[in-house]
């Protein structure tokens, strides 16, 4: 049987970050432009709006889209163009009255990661290489043709369709450039040297060149994470959680550590950081536990574990949801009918792909 985990999670996107890593200030400048004009991005004078070029343009809308920020959908029937909405998350997140909307915080940096390189039904990730490096990849140290060849082999096995080899090397040298705080002094794309001083998502300190000039290598890190919150780490566990039940149930410590799409992986984090984390947060919240049965670890919730992480995560931003006019996702829904008929979409696509996935390996 054929490995179709990565079809499962990601969707079939490769290369549309036009060789740029996320940088400062682009997500807040994207989403404050598409709440008012859903069609900014097609827009001719998007480089004027955006204030880049349109390659970047090109690129802010990817990230955008890759970071569950915007969902893209026709804005009227036989239309072929894609207008990109804001999601509430955004709302939450990027709004001047949000919860970090100039990513102040590293947390917030670590929230976005988990965002990226999450999946779940109606929210898969747009990021398959990204979801891949962290997730499926069997070693920690590794080159770009490493990387591409692990990338090339789950895409074979799980889409109908590949991608030219160069647009896979394009998203490893970009995940190299988002995460690793040195680089071979020879810059791969244009962007390369700027991308380094501006992208934010340095600061997490994910990877490291261990390489030399001749044969540039990648490690990822792994250890304490002294900066990721740990009402962030819950929220991604009680998130990952919900994927597989919106009920009242548990989740064992080592598949939160271990499974490929958890938090452990995204991370880098083993099991004791992550007991540690929601033993801090179990405290003050009864809704959560953690039991410990036959020597194995697990994390108890006695209700939706998708309500408990944003009850979580939105205490860690001094409670952003009981803000004065903040809207609840029903209102934000109502604003953007687009939204829901977007994700209604991607669940009908998921069963499809899940169902051919089945027929290709029974």
């Amino acid at each position: 049987m054929s490995d179709s985990r990565l079809g499962e999670a990601a969707h079939f996107a490769f290369a549309r970050h036009e060789t740029f890593a996320p940088r400062f200030g682009w997500l807040h400048k994207a989403y404050m432009q598409v709440k008012e004009d859903q069609g900014a991005f097609l827009a001719e004078d998007a480089p004027v709006l955006f204030g880049v070029g349109k390659n970047m343009v090109n690129a802010m809308r990817y990230w955008s889209r890759a970071f569950k920020l915007t969902r893209e959908h026709s804005p009227t029937k036989g239309t072929q163009a894609k207008f990109s909405f804001p999601t509430w998350e955004a709302r939450w997140l990027l709004d001047e009255d949000g919860a970090d909307p100039y990513l102040e915080e590293t947390g917030s940096l670590w929230l976005l990661h988990w965002w990226l390189v999450s999946s779940r039904p109606g929210a898969k990730s747009w990021a398959p290489a990204w979801y891949t490096a962290f997730h499926l990849a069997p070693f920690s140290r590794f080159t770009v043709a490493d990387m591409t060849q692990v990338v090339t082999r789950h895409v074979n096995f799980s889409y109908a369709e590949s991608p030219v080899e160069a647009s896979i090397v394009r998203d490893i040298d970009c995940v190299t450039k988002m995460y690793a705080r040195s680089a071979p002094e020879k810059a791969g794309s244009p962007g390369s040297y700027e991308d380094l001083l501006a992208c934010p998502f340095r600061d997490l300190d994910l990877l490291t060149f261990v390489g030399t000039r001749g044969k540039p290598e990648w490690q990822f890190t792994s250890g304490h994470r002294t900066t990721l919150p740990a009402r962030v780490l819950a929220y991604a566990c009680l998130d990952y959680a919900a994927k597989f039940s919106r009920q009242a149930n548990s989740i064992s410590v080592a598949r939160l550590a271990n499974e490929p799409g958890s938090p452990g992986r995204a991370f880098r984090v083993r099991e004791n950081e992550i007991v540690t984390a929601l033993q801090k947060i179990a405290a003050d919240h009864p809704q959560l536990n953690l039991t410990e049965a036959v020597g194995q670890r697990s994390l108890a919730f006695t209700a939706d574990p998708f309500t408990l992480a944003w009850e979580v995560l939105d205490e860690q931003y001094d409670f952003v949801t009981r803000r004065p006019g903040f809207p609840t996702r029903e209102e934000w829904a109502a604003k953007f009918p687009k939204l829901a008929e977007a994700e209604q979409k991607e669940l009908a696509t998921d069963t499809n792909t899940a169902e051919l996935l089945f027929e290709e390996t029974a």
